[in-house]
């Protein structure tokens, strides 16, 4: 095996294990509505089966650095491929809502390191004048997923059942593990490191209890509940240990030195903000088309999917001007047109256009696009290598965290925006009011009988539930706006001799 095809089938196999991660979120979020029927559970309840996974696999991702040093890369990888193609079937295979819920938290938990190890794998297979290009490839080759996933997720659902979009991952998973036994080579071990346990145990308290108050808060009306205030109070007290410890211990779970690097410490801040607007966006809009604007599950899927369609154009385009722009402003014009298509949702109402999602959807996709190569680029670009796989532990760290804050809290301002608008909205009608007299309102809607009361609080309802959707639209516009001067922080990569060196080196190899 020659050692560029060599190259060619680890950046395959690895591409495959990510596209599993984003193949099964995006088709979990279409089957959602179908998931919460069959486990008779409400919407706060049914988000679990995404926050769950979110939550594991924010969890174990610090813990790649060391394993991947102690065990090997590919070791890792590999028994990380079968856990989640395993937990996958057994996430098909569940049928309650505690037994859902538990295989994703174990499927988040084996799809951890797949991220991590696979953009150390990509940094370190390449020179710093081939990263750009090749992160911008992985990137297109992972934004399958997101494409294919909505439509996908809808036909299959419809056709079958919202089973297959588990079992979906399983012809994946074997492809991928084929590739990296076939074609990775193990990377260097040190039996020598320890794990930190206890600094371990801080980091998930912190991050399992703050999850949990946050998927449990609006059931249980917030700090009214001595169950949120005592999980929030565990929370900040487990971190404030997990600080401490690590600032005190020799070796420590979390290398702090890797907090001295200025790109990597504002590049993970940025992913933490994009995390919670991309996976809360994606985590939203089926539950608005389906339910309040009763788009059949196949039709959501098309709708969403075209997103992706715009992420793989700018992922393309990124790739070929990343070597010859600064980075920093490609990834700014990403976050403004992110921020723009946001702005576009808070425009929506009960009755806009598919074309006119289709059309905000690309305009998101291709946002996000221009940030992911790049963004990750920069970040990693001024670390020292022998910290990269820690690096980018904690760099996907902050994006699951990210993603799993932004799926509650947004879940969660939904339900209680809902209740205020609705309330907001009932002041409002007057029976003296002409609009609302029996002879101007729709067929069988009124005030004057049980079934026409009823039909009307429904309407009520639907559209309290609109303006909620939207004024989330609006706060995450706000807040990807606001952190566009974040990106000038960074120091811009300049390629040094070294990284020429080792170009010409691979270009001899080839």
């Amino acid at each position: 095996m020659t050692p560029r095809f060599q190259r060619g089938v680890v950046t395959g196999s690895i591409m495959l294990a990510t596209v599993m991660q984003t193949l099964d979120s995006t088709i979990a979020n279409v089957a959602l509505p179908h998931m919460q029927g069959t486990m008779s559970a409400t919407q706060d309840q049914i988000a679990w089966v995404l926050t769950s996974y979110i939550i594991a696999a924010a969890i174990a991702t610090p813990a790649t650095g060391f394993l991947s040093t102690r065990f090997g890369r590919k070791k890792l990888l590999a028994i990380s491929i079968v856990g989640f193609t395993v937990t996958s079937m057994l996430c098909g295979a569940a049928i309650t809502l505690d037994q859902i819920v538990l295989f994703r938290l174990a499927q988040g938990a084996c799809g951890a390191a797949f991220v991590p190890l696979s953009q150390a794998i990509m940094l370190d297979t390449y020179t710093m004048e081939q990263r750009g290009k090749m992160m911008a490839l992985w990137g297109v080759g992972v934004m399958v997923g997101p494409i294919v996933g909505p439509a996908l997720g809808g036909w299959l659902t419809d056709s079958y059942s919202w089973r297959w979009v588990f079992y979906i991952n399983v012809p994946f998973g074997i492809l991928a593990f084929i590739g990296v036994m076939v074609a990775l080579d193990e990377s260097k071990l040190d039996k020598v490191r320890r794990f930190d346990w206890l600094g371990f145990t801080f980091l998930s308290l912190a991050i399992g209890s703050t999850q949990l108050a946050l998927d449990r808060g609006n059931l249980k009306d917030w700090f009214s509940a001595n169950e949120i205030v005592v999980e929030l109070l565990i929370a900040a007290f487990a971190f404030y240990l997990f600080i401490v410890h690590s600032m005190t211990a020799k070796k420590p779970f979390i290398d702090l030195a890797l907090f001295k690097d200025r790109n990597l410490v504002v590049g993970v801040s940025l992913m933490f903000i994009v995390g919670l607007v991309l996976y809360a966006t994606m985590a939203l809009m089926p539950p608005y088309l389906e339910t309040l604007m009763g788009y059949p599950v196949t039709t959501t899927g098309l709708v969403l999917a075209p997103r992706g369609v715009g992420t793989m154009a700018a992922m393309m385009i990124s790739g070929r001007i990343i070597n010859r722009v600064d980075m920093r402003h490609i990834v700014a014009f990403g976050l403004m047109l992110s921020s723009f298509s946001l702005w576009q949702m808070a425009q929506f109402n009960l009755n806009v256009s598919e074309q006119t999602i289709i059309t905000t959807g690309i305009v998101q996709g291709f946002g996000l696009g221009f940030i992911f190569a790049p963004l990750t680029t920069i970040c990693f670009a001024t670390l020292p290598a022998h910290l990269r796989t820690d690096g980018t532990s904690i760099y996907s760290l902050l994006r699951n965290v990210g993603s799993s804050v932004g799926i509650s809290t947004a879940v969660a301002m939904v339900a209680r925006m809902t209740q205020i608008n609705h309330a907001s909205l009932v002041e409002r009608v007057d029976a003296t009011n002409p609009i609302f007299r029996p002879e101007a309102m729709p067929h069988g809607m009124g005030l004057n009988t049980a079934a026409g009361l009823a039909m009307f609080d429904g309407e009520v309802t639907r559209q309290a539930a609109a303006i909620a959707y939207l004024n989330d639209f609006r706060l995450m516009m706000f807040m990807t706006a606001l952190v566009v001067p974040l990106v000038y922080l960074m120091r811009n990569p300049t390629l040094t001799d070294a990284d020429r060196a080792g170009a010409a080196q691979h270009a001899v190899m080839d």
